[in-house]
């Protein structure tokens, strides 16, 4: 056999087995539990690392089977015309990013708010949800507090979901000091990146099991990325290697999945695997180790297969 096409039966071969292996991870612990008709399940798509325009980009997404995209909210009229117009040929649904990034509170908070509110007000184009990146974690507890309440107040005037994210260097950075503000904030929900916990953690939290339980009631929206004591992304969650990560983050995310199934309620999920230097490179080059887009893509069909 000629070298070239054994190195692509070879390819192909490893390639159907890594699909097997993940129809077989998403079939296997299926939640079975009673649902309710409401139930919605929406995949989404990230703009994190891709080249192009935002057309090819809605395009490719579409293609490939998302249901929508989350991307930070446009301030530029040319921006957000381009962006409106591309969801629209699409077809497709949207989340926004909203966030704050000065290092004063008084002068984070103001660009939240502004930010949030133009995302949620705006009269184009009504999101599925709004995640935050709010607060950082320097900032006192009663003032990243405030971010908090004022999303709370917004999502009661407009009816959509607004949502704090665990991240590292935000409000719910580390699991303890989201259970501190879900203590003390009642209505607070969030979006679950876990990612960032087994990393400032150094654990897949199997010490931390009720403050998790805790997080989970409180989830309206999920980055399905799978991180590792070392860090927020594995290289590539089909690698056996991970099997012990992608079963831990799997486990969690059934558990939402079940709450939102018996209530009856919409839940998002974004595959958020991203490029480098979240994804490992090579020295030097900084060539990625594996294949971004389609590690999302491979993620968003396993979890379509597991929970739809």
């Amino acid at each position: 056999m000629q070298r070239r096409k054994f190195i692509q039966t070879t390819a192909s071969a490893s390639t159907a087995l890594v699909l097997s292996s993940l129809d077989s991870i998403a079939i296997q612990n299926k939640p079975n539990s009673y649902m309710n008709a409401n139930f919605e399940l929406k995949l989404l798509a990230t703009n994190w690392g891709w080249p192009g325009s935002i057309e090819d980009y809605c395009a490719r997404v579409k293609k490939d089977g998302y249901d929508g995209i989350e991307i930070w909210w446009q301030y530029d009229q040319k921006a957000q015309d381009e962006l409106f117009a591309a969801l629209k040929r699409n077809q497709l649904e949207v989340g926004f990013l909203c966030a704050g990034h000065e290092p004063k509170f008084a002068d984070n908070f103001s660009s939240f708010k502004k930010m949030v509110t133009a995302a949620a007000t705006n009269k184009l184009q009504k999101p599925l949800y709004i995640n935050c990146h709010s607060g950082k974690d320097f900032f006192s507890f009663d003032d990243n507090r405030n971010f908090i309440d004022f999303t709370m107040g917004l999502a009661r005037d407009t009816g959509i979901k607004i949502c704090h994210e665990t991240h590292r260097s935000r409000i719910l950075f580390a699991a303890p000091v989201a259970r501190h503000f879900m203590a003390a904030i009642p209505g607070l929900r969030i979006t679950l990146d876990i990612s960032h916990w087994c990393n400032v953690h150094e654990s897949l939290l199997q010490d931390q099991q009720d403050t998790i339980n805790v997080a989970l009631e409180r989830v309206d929206h999920i980055h399905a990325r799978v991180g590792h004591p070392e860090g927020p992304q594995v290289n590539d969650p089909r690698a056996p290697e991970w099997a012990d990560a992608l079963n831990a983050h799997l486990a969690w995310w059934d558990k939402v999945v079940e709450i939102k199934k018996k209530a009856g309620d919409r839940l998002t999920i974004l595959t958020e695997f991203g490029p480098p230097h979240y994804m490992p490179a090579l020295p030097y080059t900084v060539q990625p180790v594996s294949d971004q887009w389609a590690i999302n893509v491979h993620m968003m069909q396993m979890l379509r297969k597991r929970y739809a």
